[in-house]
């Protein structure tokens, strides 16, 4: 083939290369138009609930016993007698008598005071006849002697003195044998009040010493929990400085729970007073909340998913050193609202939205538990408050909203 021949050849085909080319190009599709994303972001919500009632303020202590005393005698000597309820764990009434002394000893004195008692009575019939006598035979005397001028006898003539001594003598003779009746009395050691028995030490054949415990008992007919609280969760309970112990009329309800391994069980109780200072360490407030019959078994209560404690198991009591948990009936303001704790932002404030738009609401926190937070300000009931989605906020700001899956 000619040089000519090849160069028209490699023409055509570049031309053919062109053309078909083209053709594609011609021939293709459209691209699909969309829309650009929109650039309002989308937030969680949940709505703020309005309360109503008494706002509940949240604490727990160590259930501790209102009373406890040493266990000790009043007189030494050697037991001889324990009752079977004075044991770790028993309970006596009061006036019960826990353990006896032998007494021998004690009644002795006892005996030899009435004793003194008897022989002091005689003496002073004694001398009361004599003092009778003597001031007889003094006025014959007088009688006599009147023309004389003489003066008046002087009191012991008159056996004041004498008297004075013998009753005296009577009187010390019995306080002898009431001091004697007293100690023989202490040979018997009885329970101060209804209690429980904490810890003891006594036996048959053991010799006490005056004043030296052999155990411990406390108060059943009710405990006490130290429950500290912040100066703010003090301040929503109602009239907690003008609390005074034994004075009804202004208490503060409480309910109390507990953990058992069949459940949780409930009491009720109330504030009985405040301390009136701070504790160093926490900067709190130590609230005292009384629970009456702690040895009552307490209240079934339900459960995070529903489920009450068994009944088949019985209530257990209110046990001393244990943990619990306590919710004390604060303060009813006009109007609060309750709202998830994610809805609160720094600041005391609340991302609320309306009409898909952000609305910055300040708000006054009284109380914090678990996931909800008790606010006042200007919320409505059912508003939705922001609790997710997005992290900054302005007046205004236009959001879509999704509604949160716990609401």
């Amino acid at each position: 083939m000619s040089r000519t021949g090849g160069s028209i050849l490699a023409a055509a085909i570049l031309l053919g290369s062109l053309g078909i080319a083209a053709l594609m190009i011609a021939q293709r599709p459209e691209p699909e138009r969309r829309e650009p994303p929109s650039q309002v972001p989308f937030v969680t919500t949940s709505p703020a609930v309005a309360g109503s009632g008494a706002i509940p303020v949240h604490g727990a202590g160590t259930v501790r016993p209102s009373v406890q005393v040493d266990v000790a005698a009043g007189v030494s000597g050697r037991i001889v007698a324990v009752a079977p309820a004075f044991e770790s764990g028993g309970r006596v009434s009061e006036g019960q008598v826990l353990f006896r002394l032998d007494d021998s000893d004690y009644r002795l004195r006892v005996e030899q005071a009435r004793s003194g008692v008897a022989v002091q009575h005689v003496e002073l019939l004694k001398v009361e006849e004599e003092a009778r006598i003597a001031r007889e035979q003094y006025e014959a005397f007088r009688g006599r002697r009147a023309h004389a001028g003489s003066g008046e006898a002087n009191s012991l003539a008159r056996w004041e003195p004498q008297l004075d001594a013998a009753r005296a003598a009577v009187v010390e003779a019995r306080a002898v044998l009431a001091e004697a009746e007293l100690l023989l009395s202490r040979t018997e050691v009885r329970a101060p009040f209804d209690a429980v028995v904490r810890a003891e030490n006594v036996g048959v054949g053991q010799f006490v010493t005056a004043g030296v415990g052999v155990g411990q008992i406390y108060a059943s007919d009710a405990v006490e929990i130290v429950v500290p609280l912040s100066d703010a969760e003090a301040a929503l309970v109602p009239g907690l400085w003008d609390l005074r112990p034994g004075i009804t009329d202004r208490r503060v309800a409480a309910r109390v729970t507990a953990s058992h391994a069949t459940g949780g069980y409930a009491w009720e109780g109330y504030v009985d007073r405040v301390e009136p200072a701070l504790d160093e360490a926490t900067r709190t407030l130590e609230v005292i909340v009384r629970v009456p019959h702690p040895l009552r078994g307490g209240a079934p209560v339900a459960d995070g998913d529903g489920a009450a404690a068994l009944p088949a198991a019985g209530s257990p009591p209110l046990l001393v050193g244990q943990f619990a948990g306590v919710e004390i009936s604060g303060i009813a303001p006009e109007e609060y609202f309750r709202i998830t704790r994610l809805g609160l932002r720094p600041g005391d404030e609340v991302w609320a939205v309306e009409n898909d738009a952000v609305t910055i609401v300040p708000v006054r926190v009284l109380q914090r538990f678990d996931d909800t937070v008790f606010v006042t300000g200007g919320l409505r009931s059912g508003q939705e408050v922001v609790v997710g989605g997005i992290r900054f906020a302005t007046e205004g700001m236009r959001v879509r909203r999704v509604a949160s899956p716990a609401s």
